[in-house]
């Protein structure tokens, strides 16, 4: 038996062994014309494959870059698009460096822990009040995802007092928009089943 494991191992295998075939048999042609026509070809059933992605803005540079890949950058045509360079696709990413920031509530993230520093620096006024209570509604719907049973608005200002240090001021009459009744409202309903005059009677 022939199995795939045995066989040469496919450079892009979204496009399988077929498409892989033509390109290799693209590269063999002799004739130039011929040759570029086949590609044009080869093309043309790569571009059917994937239908959904015709109104891409750069499809048709992609597919010509694929070709290219799969051809490993020796076929003798003249492609339409420039390439890319054969050791950019080849070299590694820059390795980012680990996150070691500490989070003092983790539920919460670090978004948070950022907006209530804003919050800090701004004036007295309107406007931070609205950032207070926008923070404290976003840390109720994270509380609320994390652990549904201590869920309160007392406990969601504590937080933010001490996650500002003291630092930020909460009006005792605030109230903190319920994330259960609010996703509640936010269902569509459902359309009400009609029942006929013979099932009334």
């Amino acid at each position: 038996m022939d199995y795939n494991s045995n066989r040469k191992k496919l450079v892009l295998p979204e496009y399988g062994r077929h498409i892989q075939k033509m390109v290799d048999y693209a590269k063999a042609i002799e004739d130039p014309e011929e040759r570029a026509k086949s590609a044009k070809s080869i093309i043309a059933i790569m571009g059917n494959m994937f239908p959904h992605l015709r109104d891409v803005s750069d499809f048709k540079h992609k597919l010509w870059d694929h070709l290219a890949i799969m051809a490993n950058f020796e076929i003798d045509i003249e492609f339409p698009y420039k390439l890319p360079e054969p050791s950019i696709l080849y070299r590694r990413p820059t390795k980012l460096p680990y996150n070691t920031s500490k989070i003092r509530y983790r539920h919460y993230g670090k978004v948070v822990e950022e907006l209530i520093g804003k919050a800090i620096e701004m004036e007295e006024g309107e406007e931070k009040k609205k950032l207070i209570l926008l923070i404290a509604n976003h840390m109720k719907k994270s509380l609320y995802l994390w652990n549904k049973d201590s869920v309160n608005d007392d406990r969601i200002f504590n937080d933010i007092k001490m996650l500002s240090n003291n630092q930020l001021t909460i009006d005792e009459n605030l109230k903190i928009p319920d994330y259960k009744e609010s996703n509640h409202r936010s269902r569509k309903k459902r359309p009400q089943k009609r029942t006929s005059d013979r099932e009334k009677s």
